[in-house]
């Protein structure tokens, strides 16, 4: 059994599958959308619509080969552009979280990082079209919340999601970052820790061969949503998240 810190090195492997893979294997075809429509594109956010095996949908992932998968504000509004399209058309989102958290820095926060942040949650917890969240690496902070307020959260085994690193929670609750392995064990960050305290839905194994079934169990997640109408999706997407808020 790995350490909880060992789970998070293995999240930050260099040579872990990245968002741009998980696309090219789930959808075929796959058509990019660009900019955010008021600054520029950030090429950390990748989306756009494609084919799930009978499903349209609209995929959006973080790059983590793009700024270290730190998001700057306009990537979150592309995002906001993008799941607006999908609520319109009705297509299902999927996102594909993988990030240590928002970009930062100055003009990030000149910007409009929080600001774009928040819209990103508000705005995907009243989409009206089934949503989906898969965390392939890190699920930091901010920056992974804004693209996982979903019906369902699934993780990698070997993956993490949490308000921000160890090392960081480690430099607050001691001001000594070394106690890392210590504050990820406080942390419950794993993906066994998260099932067992309710915050997400399924945990896809990497060694046993699970993780070649994802884009069937994606579908199954699919067809198991169009049997159900969209305001009982809503009022369990919103009875979820006040669950979790209140606990």
């Amino acid at each position: 059994m790995k350490t909880a810190m060992e789970i998070v090195r293995a999240s930050r492997d260099p040579g872990r599958y990245k968002a741009k893979d998980y696309i090219d294997y789930l959808c075929k075809p796959f058509v990019e959308m660009h900019g955010d429509r008021a600054y520029s594109d950030d090429d950390t956010i990748i989306g756009g619509i494609g084919k799930l095996g009978p499903y349209s949908v609209m995929v959006i992932g973080q790059r983590k080969d793009k700024n270290y998968g730190m998001p700057n504000p306009e990537g979150y509004r592309k995002v906001l552009r993008l799941i607006a399209h999908a609520n319109k058309f009705k297509l299902p989102v999927i996102t594909i979280i993988d990030t240590p958290g928002a970009g930062c820095g100055i003009g990030a926060e000149e910007r409009g990082q929080a600001l774009t942040i928040a819209q990103c949650i508000y705005e995907f917890s009243r989409l009206e079209v089934p949503t989906l969240s898969v965390i392939i690496g890190e699920g930091g902070s901010g920056g992974a919340l804004a693209l996982s307020l979903t019906d369902e959260i699934w993780m990698l085994e070997n993956s993490v999601y949490s308000i921000l690193s160890p090392e960081g929670f480690a430099s607050i609750l001691w001001k000594d970052p070394s106690k890392k392995d210590e504050a990820a064990e406080l942390m419950r960050l794993t993906s066994h820790n998260l099932m067992e305290d309710g915050f997400i839905e399924r945990i896809i194994e990497e060694d046993g061969g699970e993780i070649y079934n994802l884009k069937n169990h994606i579908i199954n997640f699919l067809e198991k949503s169009y049997s159900i109408s969209i305001d009982k999706i809503m009022k369990k997407r919103y009875d979820k998240y006040r669950k979790i808020i209140g606990s």
